[in-house]
């Protein structure tokens, strides 16, 4: 492929990536405290989890 081609697809898979975590964060964050308990975190792990979901 070339340089361009590259780039391009890079920069795709990186704005899909953030939009998935935006996507987790925002799913994550209407959970309540319990919910979040009962899969194994905290309110404020929301941000880890999603990154580790979304950029892993």
């Amino acid at each position: 492929m070339s340089p361009v081609v590259d780039s391009v697809s890079f920069s795709l898979s990186k704005i899909r990536a953030y939009k998935l975590y935006r996507q987790t964060v925002r799913e994550l964050s209407e959970l309540s405290d319990r919910e979040l308990a009962d899969l194994g975190f905290a309110r404020f792990d929301i941000a880890r989890v999603a990154r580790e979901g979304a950029f892993a």
